[in-house]
């Protein structure tokens, strides 16, 4: 295998073998969304016509899941590696920059997609909901992923600890998805909230997704489409220069620690 093959594979058995707390913990707490939403908003909610609001929220729940679970997986890895201290052994190795990306991102795709898979599969008696486009489905579902993966990347790049993680997990990733059409349609929200979803791109991997499903969508898939594909242009731009910075800028910062005129010992 070459180099970056090798680090896409140890990124892949890293989240596979605690696969409970990786994969399956994701399936069930999607499997509690729907059955608590589903059972309390099933009459009450009308999104579609002939589409039912449990087989609506569906698709919802699987692309929260996806993208929820591809950020965390790169993430947790980098920042597990700094805290611990073993990503100096990632640095030490000829590896250029997109074969970082390429296999930190495809591990993030591979863990997003198989929570996916998996909370469709658990949850597909609930409601039936229908394959009109799978081009859609597969389109939204990969860059969604890859998307989540290079963002949960930049993000590892950029906190020094647990705690820089956790905000950006809890005041970033999160208002982002629940704010993104999962549990509704932004058509039912007041128009200044209708404007805000409308600048928050976790809205439109989630509607392109779901057209796939069952035909209609608030916006256009091509709308959709192109917003997707260039947020996915704009983090592998963004992920150059964070990762240029640790190459250059950390072992300067390590030379000034090392400094006892500056450090004051």
């Amino acid at each position: 295998m070459t180099g970056w093959q090798t680090l896409f594979y140890k990124e892949v058995l890293r989240f596979w073998k605690v696969g409970f707390q990786t994969v399956a913990a994701p399936v069930i707490t999607a499997i509690l969304y729907l059955m608590i939403f589903g059972h309390v908003l099933e009459d009450r909610v009308q999104v579609y016509d002939s589409v039912s609001y449990t087989a609506f929220l569906l698709p919802g729940l699987v692309m929260m899941s996806v993208l929820q679970n591809a950020f965390a997986n790169s993430s947790s890895s980098l920042i597990q590696s700094k805290i611990m201290g073993n990503l100096v052994f990632l640095l030490l190795t000829p590896l250029s920059h997109r074969a970082w990306f390429v296999a930190y991102v495809g591990s993030s795709v591979v863990r997003g997609l198989a929570v996916g898979l998996g909370v469709m599969m658990v949850t597909w008696w609930f409601a039936q909901p229908s394959l009109v486009a799978p081009l859609w489905i597969l389109a939204f579902g990969l860059m969604g992923a890859a998307l989540l993966g290079a963002l949960g990347l930049i993000a590892g790049l950029w906190a020094e600890k647990f705690d820089q993680m956790a905000a950006f997990q809890n005041f970033l990733i999160m208002p982002m998805t629940m704010l993104s059409g999962v549990f509704y349609s932004v058509h039912s929200l007041p128009a200044f909230w209708q404007a805000a979803s409308h600048l928050n791109p976790f809205f439109y991997m989630i509607d392109g997704f779901r057209r796939g499903f069952f035909g209609v969508s608030d916006v256009s898939p091509w709308l959709s489409l192109a917003g997707v594909a260039g947020a996915v242009l704009a983090s592998w731009v963004t992920f150059a220069p964070c990762f240029a910075w640790i190459f250059l800028g950390a072992p300067w910062m390590e030379r000034l620690r090392a400094n006892h005129g500056l450090n004051g010992r």
